[in-house]
């Protein structure tokens, strides 16, 4: 028999430009691909290639905010850019995330030469269509996968806050969760109970925890300037390596089983199923 327990929603985030700063919410929406807005632009090289705080850090220092209008970008020394959520039709450009050949949408020369000007190289931003075309991982995600905007491999990444104090308390500095880049952070668990959960029911939506999150140089930067800070990778080596991915995990991808369409809100209780063991 599967175990219980109630834990609730401590905070709620999302990403609009992918790699650029995140914001707290105390709700959103949900759609098959994710949270509304998350991870829905994101800065490509000419060719198509997807950047991220893996080779560009100053990716960091962009802030986001979500207006009535559409995404304000703001960074230091930077007049601020505004994205509208109804752009006029542009381009189709094809655009690459690891592997995964897709499409974005050019959301033009001011916008490209915003980041290009922050970056010091030329770079082009896009915008997820509609109705992407790309899913996540089948092996995962199961044989009717979700599609995907422009995050890593997931419509959602899942942390507990016990799980970041387990890590900071072997830590000279105790990090913020914002290193770890979560949409949904969850108190009233175990250190990394995460690993364990089947489903996450919120009210009418349901989640379903698929794969562990493998970590990269991502949380070694500060989430605001994008300069190199405490590395915690070493430390989370020690007790997080996953032989099977070759990863060192923290956290937990997911996908909406249900309730796709329905909002979500900081501090919603949650009906939690475990895998057996």
């Amino acid at each position: 028999m599967a175990r219980m327990s109630s834990p609730c929603i401590q905070a709620l985030y999302v990403y609009p430009l992918k790699s650029a700063q995140g914001i707290a919410l105390a709700h959103a929406q949900l759609g098959a691909s994710g949270l509304a807005w998350d991870r829905h632009w994101m800065v490509v090289r000419p060719d198509g290639a997807f950047l991220t705080q893996r080779t560009h850090p100053h990716l960091a220092r962009i802030a986001t905010e979500l207006t009535p209008q559409g995404l304000r970008l703001s960074a230091a020394g930077c007049e601020p850019l505004r994205l509208p959520f109804e752009a006029a039709p542009a381009a189709v450009r094809p655009v690459r995330i690891w592997r995964d050949a897709c499409t974005g949408i050019d959301a033009g020369e001011p916008a490209a030469a915003w980041v290009s000007a922050l970056l010091g190289e030329p770079v082009r931003v896009v915008y997820a269509p509609d109705s992407p075309t790309r899913r996540a991982d089948s092996h995962y995600a199961g044989s009717l996968p979700p599609p995907l905007a422009f995050p890593d491999g997931f419509p959602l990444l899942i942390c507990a806050q016990a799980s970041l104090e387990a890590l900071n308390v072997r830590l000279a500095t105790p990090l913020p969760m914002n290193r770890f880049r979560a949409n949904l952070v969850l108190e009233g668990l175990e250190p990394f109970a995460e690993d364990r959960i089947d489903t996450i029911r919120i009210g009418p939506v349901t989640l379903r925890l698929v794969k562990p999150c493998t970590r990269c140089i991502i949380p070694s930067r500060d989430q605001h300037t994008g300069e190199p800070d405490l590395d915690p990778l070493p430390v989370l080596r020690r007790f997080r390596f996953d032989p099977h991915l070759r990863g060192v995990t923290f956290g937990m991808n997911a996908i909406i089983s249900a309730g796709a369409g329905e909002s979500i809100e900081r501090g919603s209780p949650c009906e939690v199923t475990y895998r057996d063991p």
